[in-house]
């Protein structure tokens, strides 16, 4: 039996116990859920891609050279006795520009007949031997050893006679070597020796600008040279007449710069130019890169993508960017023109490209956006 008072007690203890029960499962509803975390976005500056024909043609000037410029010189040494042709003469295949005093080259070739006649007499000698003794052996007068004798010594006087021969032959060429002919039509452009000098082998005499074949020579930045030169049309006037138009392929781009201008020699080969297009002319070059249209954007828009040139772009709605390969026509300094991987209308990155990865979210630099 319990007591009223401890009876009272206990209900007034399970109420409040109930009572706190009650407020704490009230302030956990109250409080609220942790937010989700924030995608971080990174300020970017972009570009939008437009439809452009760019103005791509570069004219240069330049002047006209032979295609082939050959020095001809002599294979022997000795003392230039006479120079039949200078500056601007006009030459023929086959002509003696130039002759060398032959008198060394002539006593050469006295010497080497006379010791060519002598080897033949010498021979005739070891074949009537070798003929005599074999009708002494026949009829049995003479030994089988002296008969092999007189076959070895005819042997030895035919390797003779053919080794004078091959000197003969070289004594021949030597003298023909002191005349200096050209190897086919052209123009002297330069002489490098005088009548009385003695000029050694290999030495320039005559410079030779073939009539067949003209090149229009030009400097070009070290920029150009990332185009693809060779593809390019290239045509060529006169700086005097206008009208008077060839036109051409690059067939020829010095691989070291000018140590002055730091510009690179670029030769374009003409097809059929006019007869106005003179050695050492005058000309203006104009060189057309891409007839079709090309979109412009800015060099620093260019990233990689596995060795291949690649830029960002961004997309309108959810403003995360992705990598997307391109093909390039031609880079600038400033502009690079995109030949393929671009549609007028992107956005792309240009400033940030090296922070960035697949997915991330940018916002323009200097917004809220």
């Amino acid at each position: 039996m319990m007591l009223p008072g401890f009876q009272l007690a206990d209900r007034s203890g399970r109420a409040r116990v109930a009572i706190a029960a009650a407020g704490l499962l009230l302030l956990a509803a109250c409080q609220k859920e942790p937010d989700a975390p924030v995608a971080v976005s990174r300020p970017v500056r972009i570009f939008t891609v437009q439809k452009q024909s760019p103005q791509s043609a570069q004219t240069f000037t330049g002047r006209i050279e032979a295609q082939d410029q050959p020095a001809l010189s002599f294979r022997v040494s000795g003392r230039l006795a006479q120079r039949a042709v200078d500056v601007g003469s006009q030459v023929k295949a086959g002509q003696i520009v130039a002759r060398l005093d032959p008198e060394n080259e002539l006593n050469a070739l006295r010497s080497a007949r006379a010791a060519s006649s002598a080897a033949e007499g010498v021979l005739t000698q070891a074949e009537n031997n070798l003929d005599r003794q074999r009708h002494l052996l026949e009829r049995g007068v003479t030994s089988q050893a002296h008969f092999e004798a007189a076959a070895q010594g005819r042997k030895a006087a035919f390797s003779q006679v053919v080794a004078a021969k091959a000197q003969l032959q070289n004594a021949e060429d030597w003298v023909r070597f002191t005349e200096l002919e050209a190897d086919g039509p052209g123009i002297v452009t330069a002489v490098g020796a005088e009548p009385g000098e003695v000029v050694q082998a290999g030495q320039m005499v005559i410079q030779l600008a073939r009539t067949a074949g003209r090149d229009a020579v030009f400097d070009v930045p070290s920029q150009l040279l990332g185009s693809s030169l060779s593809d390019v049309p290239v045509s060529v006037h006169l700086s005097d007449d206008p009208k008077l138009i060839a036109t051409g392929r690059v067939r020829e781009i010095s691989p070291q710069a000018d140590p002055i201008t730091r510009t690179f020699q670029v030769r374009v080969g003409l097809a059929d130019p006019p007869a106005a297009f003179r050695l050492g002319t005058t000309v203006i070059i104009t060189m057309k890169a891409d007839d079709g249209e090309l979109l412009p954007i800015p060099t620093t828009a260019l990233t990689a993508d596995r060795q291949s040139p690649a830029v960002w772009v961004v997309d309108a709605k959810t403003r995360a960017v992705s990598l997307r390969k391109i093909e390039l026509a031609r880079v600038d300094p400033a502009t690079a023109f995109v030949a393929k991987g671009l549609t007028a209308g992107d956005v792309v990155v240009t400033a940030g490209v090296n922070s960035l990865k697949e997915g991330q979210l940018v916002r323009l630099s200097g917004t809220d956006l």
